[in-house]
């Protein structure tokens, strides 16, 4: 088996660059042996692997020196959801040590820490993550003014799509980067709260407990659909796009993403040396000749696979051939090559760092003092030592000094070429040797380093963060008793049953289920509410060509407003404004989790009110909510988003929404919905979200609004919870306990 081991080019990283994960320090400087032109990692805070071996501050400054004397870059992962006290007294010092020292970019979810620090940190570049859920055109023309020099995409996106971005007019110079190899998400990135509802661990911050790699039975009015030798439902296999190398680059993608920040070193340096070879082979040659070897692709799986491989979303938009149903987790075919291959890894990528070639000169003649010369592409340094004597005895011969010079050891260099120019007659002490040799490649090292170091900039004024947290306490002082009362509906015959309540004010109706025609029909029947239209979760093409379409219609209806879930739909409804204002509202997967997103999302993108998130507890939540908020007090919460249909993966596709039920072994039971109409799955939670007790606990936050989502509830069941809730919340009776089987979610625990 022979690894391929790259002589890198730097003119390859102005072309593609091939990114790799660093769970440690160790795999950081294997992917950098192996190849790779770029690593993302994470520190003690902020990143989307908790549980990775993460770098401590001192250990992650140690790395960007490294990556930039090999002439990569470092990316950090700032990649969580950031809650407003961590805002406060975290976020910048935390980041200023990496930024000063030359930190290439930070990758962001936050649209409260990508303001931020385009504020305090003006020279640092902002890639949007792909927790951001990135599926077009419209949210990368929205990152890019806000000043992201590369997006991140979903996962999900087909060539044709990534395509289309790379050739929109205005998006020149906005970078692309895809995932290319690793573990599949079932949800898409960002969207996903499973983890967090049903166990406390929020992949948003970075602790997903991974419930898609549990079983799970599927069945429909109680048929059983999947058998016992399919139970894991919800587990995708891993991603290998090795073969569609040319068609993904061409395709407009600048970065090369693998996934694995919590795999081993080994499983690092692996997977880098293979997609280096064919990247190389590709700039090199182009398409001709562009094959993969079987021995190559049998290297990646023995690496690491989950039910062997799937070419991901590039090429077809789901299916169950790219499931892994069975569940084993993926260990290679055969044991004895796999613990072979990784030893063959270690000793190729890891039983060394890699060192950079500089030449040298030393001198040491009777009566001058000694000096060393080192350079290094361009950059020089020169370092003297003592005076050197006549030799007593023995003189310091040409090969002594050489050997004693060239032992670089630990240091990041080895001498390629060393000229040694000695009279034959003098003596330098060993250690004279060593200390010129230690302090010409330390000075070196700093020549190369010191144009990556930059100085503090935009530091926030202690006043400035004293009058944040005196509003946030002024905040908490403040009550509210009277609440507009707002209905989120996912069916139809929710409608009259909420519209007969005159405390009622708004609806929200789900653009899966209503249209242009049933809102003018609303309007006509029920004067005194406002109507406003929720847009699809996912705002793919689809989608998009749909909402062009129905945009005019659903105006001439006479719909109130747009409620938006993801940042496409921000950005096409911010370019619709112009030519007539209409006011939007952000829904809860719009992470207002902090008062620079909620002002981010009031002041620059015009949101007349924000949902307040579902993760936050009631403490957090009175620190960001204003009389812009609108906080969800009911309703089964969707957990998962998915372009996976598990009805067509067992049924095939039906081209019909319906309802489908998800067993837990626990026995829980949670509704799957397929919305055939923007082609993507939702997943429910087993229980309702209820704050119907916690009236006097809402009051402290405040918001303008209460909202009561209903989704897979009967009519009945609708006209009771709302009665009940406009009671609590509106005629001031106190209920000390809820009449159902509930959740309170998030409201009293939060989440780390």
């Amino acid at each position: 088996m022979n690894l391929y081991k790259s002589q890198y080019h730097a003119s390859y990283a102005k072309k593609a660059e091939l990114l790799a994960p660093a769970g440690s320090y160790e795999a950081m400087t294997a992917a950098v042996s192996a190849g790779a032109d770029a690593v993302y990692l994470g520190g003690n805070l902020f990143g989307a692997r908790a549980y990775a071996n993460n770098l401590d501050t001192e250990a992650l400054k140690s790395a960007i020196d490294f990556v930039h004397l090999h002439e990569r870059k470092l990316y950090l992962t700032v990649n969580t959801l950031v809650k407003e006290q961590e805002m406060q007294e975290k976020l910048y010092s935390y980041l200023l040590p990496f930024y000063c020292q030359g930190l290439d970019a930070v990758i962001v979810q936050d649209i409260g820490v990508f303001s931020f620090i385009k504020k305090h940190f003006p020279k640092l570049p902002i890639h949007a993550s792909t927790q951001m859920t990135l599926t077009g055109v419209y949210g990368a023309k929205l990152l890019k003014e806000m000043g992201a020099v590369r997006i991140v995409t979903a996962r999900e996106l087909s060539l044709d799509e990534i395509r289309r971005i790379h050739g929109q007019k205005g998006l020149e110079g906005l970078e692309i980067e895809s995932f290319v190899h690793g573990a599949l998400c079932y949800c898409y990135s960002g969207q996903c709260l499973f983890s967090s509802i049903a166990g406390g661990r929020s992949g948003n911050r970075g602790r997903c407990a991974q419930p898609c790699r549990l079983p799970y039975q599927v069945s429909e009015n109680q048929k059983r659909w999947n058998t016992k030798e399919e139970p894991y439902l919800l587990s995708p296999k891993d991603l290998c796009s090795i073969e569609l190398l040319p068609d993904i680059l061409e395709s407009g993608v600048f970065s090369l993403k693998i996934e694995g920040r919590m795999k081993k070193p080994e499983y690092t340096a692996g997977v880098v040396s293979v997609y280096r070879k064919y990247l190389d082979y590709y700039m090199e040659y182009g398409r001709e000749g562009f094959l993969v070897s079987e021995e190559d692709k049998r290297i990646l799986r023995d690496l690491y696979h989950r039910g062997g491989f799937t070419k991901g979303y590039y090429r077809q938009k789901n299916g169950r051939d790219m499931m892994f149903f069975q569940g084993r987790e993926g260990e290679a075919e055969n044991e004895a090559k796999n613990i072979e291959l990784f030893k063959e890894v270690r000793n190729c990528f890891l039983s060394e760092e890699p060192k950079e070639a500089v030449t040298g000169m030393v001198v040491v003649r009777c009566k001058e003092k000694a000096y060393l010369t080192v350079s290094r592409k361009g950059q020089q340094v020169t370092v003297e030592g003592k005076e050197v004597d006549a030799a007593q005895k023995q003189p310091m011969t040409q090969e002594r000094i050489r050997k004693q010079i060239e032992k670089t050891g630990e240091t990041p260099f080895f001498f390629s070429e060393l000229l040694v120019q000695t009279d034959g007659n003098s003596f330098i002490s060993i250690t004279e040797l060593n200390e010129l040799r230690r302090k010409a490649l330390e000075q070196l090292k700093m020549v190369c380093l010191q144009s990556f170091f930059r100085k503090e900039e935009g530091k926030i004024k202690d006043d400035v963060r004293e009058q944040l947290k005196e509003d946030s306490v002024k905040k908490a002082r403040g009550k509210k008793s009277f609440y507009r009362i707002h209905v989120y509906a996912e069916k139809k015959e929710y409608v009259k049953a909420a519209a007969a309540f005159s405390e009622v004010s708004c609806i929200y109706l789900d653009a899966s289920e209503f249209s242009a025609e049933d809102i003018q029909n609303y309007k006509e029947q029920f004067p005194d509410k406002q109507f406003y239209y929720m847009l699809p979760h996912i705002f793919r093409d689809t989608a998009q060509n749909w909402l062009e379409q129905e945009y005019n219609q659903l105006l001439q209806a006479g719909v109130d407003g747009f409620g938006v879930r993801n940042l496409e739909e921000v950005s096409f409804l911010l370019e619709k404004q112009d030519a007539f204002s209409i006011p939007i509202r952000f829904d809860s997967t719009l992470y207002g989790f902090n008062l620079e997103s909620m002002r981010f999302f009031e002041k620059e993108w015009k949101a007349e009110l924000v949902t307040l998130p579902l993760e936050l507890n009631k403490r957090e939540l009175v620190q960001i909510a204003d009389r812009k908020s609108e906080l969800v007090v009911y309703g089964y919460l969707p957990m998962m988003v998915s372009a996976q249909c598990t009805r067509k993966s067992f049924q095939g596709c039906s081209y019909k929404s319906g309802e489908l039920t998800l067993t837990d072994r626990y026995h829980n039971e949670f509704i799957i919905k397929n919305r055939c109409k923007f082609c993507f799955n939702r997943i429910y939670n087993c229980k309702p979200l209820s704050l119907l007790s916690a009236k006097q606990e809402v009051d402290l936050i405040a918001p303008y609004a209460v909202r009561l989502d209903f989704t897979i509830e009967s009519v009945k069941e609708v006209t009771e919870i709302l009665s009940k809730f406009i009671q609590a919340y509106r005629e001031e009776l106190l209920f000390t306990e809820e009449p159902f089987l509930f959740t309170r979610g998030h409201f009293r625990r939060g989440i780390e």
